[in-house]
């Protein structure tokens, strides 16, 4: 009688050890890519020329996120098209994880603007975002307004008659501070130059009394050349603690052009995630931080499901924008 149910037992046993040895075969493609990934060196496209501040901030990235993973993160430039050629190289690129780029605002704006290869919504997988920009309003001292509310004041009492220089039409000094100007009920002239180095030479030279641009006013500010009238940040800059914001000045207008890391379509959620932890490990770095403190960068994170949410909604509200500025005939 004993016999039975020992033979069962023992079936049973044996069954359970098949499968026991079958069971490393039947393992996901993800704990696989969580296993082995990475195994090579990673290349990083920074859409940008070497030597400058966005090229320096993702070198930083870059040698950090590589200590984070174990490997290695080599940065590749690809400059042109306005920052675009790193969400065009994802087109051709393996989802395999070893191919991404860094997603600036203008890959949101440009295929408004202009026909481009790629949809930024439908094909790019956007990892994590990491930081932004600082942008804002600076004024000679001589400029008949000492504030931002003084300006718009003036500018009211003397409609047209207010120019500033920005960066190049459909940047984002451009863009931000016509919102800006239309929340104000202000009618101001734009100026556009061809970069940051001759719009800083026609302001300091008196050529014009008010720009919008990012942090080339910075050391300017400090030696008391230009005034700060307000930065367009959510928050006030920890460098200029005492200068407002445009939002916190009555204005709803926020412009901090967030970017971080991206790569194709249709990548493993798993190995999205072990990116998205190394890159995000990137912001608790010294040395990240310090090099975000050089040029005025926010920490301003987003993790996968954010970012990606954030990429569709700013598509979207960078062609109500464009498509407003047309109508207007300003761009």
């Amino acid at each position: 009688m004993n016999e039975f149910p020992r033979h069962q037992v023992n079936r049973r046993q044996l069954l359970a050890g098949a499968a026991a040895l079958a069971a490393p075969a039947i393992v996901s493609s993800s704990a696989l890519a969580q296993d082995k990934f990475p195994n090579r060196p990673i290349t990083l496209i920074a859409p940008w020329p070497t030597g400058g501040s966005s090229d320096a901030v993702m070198r930083a990235f870059a040698e950090s996120a590589g200590r984070a993973l174990g490997g290695t993160v080599i940065v590749e430039n690809k400059p042109g098209v306005g920052g675009t050629l790193g969400a065009t190289a994802m087109l051709n690129a393996k989802p395999d994880g070893y191919t991404l780029t860094q997603l600036p605002l203008g890959i949101y704006r440009l295929p408004h603007m202009q026909k481009m290869p790629f949809d930024p919504v439908k094909d790019l997988t956007h990892i994590v975002c990491l930081t932004g920009y600082t942008f804002g309003l600076a004024a000679t001292m001589d400029a008949p307004y000492k504030s931002l509310k003084e300006m718009v004041a003036y500018a009211k009492a003397n409609p047209g008659k207010v120019a500033y220089g920005h960066t190049g039409t459909g940047t984002t000094p451009h863009l931000a501070i016509e919102e800006f100007a239309a929340k104000a009920g202000i009618e101001l002239t734009d100026i556009p130059f061809k970069g940051s180095a001759e719009i800083m030479q026609s302001i300091l030279g008196g050529h014009i009394q008010l720009m919008s641009g990012t942090t080339e006013f910075a050391p300017h500010v400090r030696a008391g050349k230009l005034r700060l009238l307000a930065t367009l940040g959510r928050e006030r800059n920890k460098a200029f603690p005492d200068v407002p914001t445009v939002k916190e000045s009555g204005w709803d207008t926020v412009s901090e052009s967030p970017f971080g890391i991206g790569g194709p379509k249709n990548m493993d959620p798993a190995i999205v995630k072990i990116l998205h932890d190394a890159f995000k490990k990137t912001l608790e770095d010294p040395k990240v931080l310090e090099t975000l403190d050089k040029f005025y960068q926010p920490v301003i994170y987003m993790n996968t499901a954010d970012y990606t949410a954030y990429a569709a909604r700013t598509f979207a509200a960078e062609k109500a924008t464009i498509d407003r500025l047309k109508a207007a005939k300003k761009i």
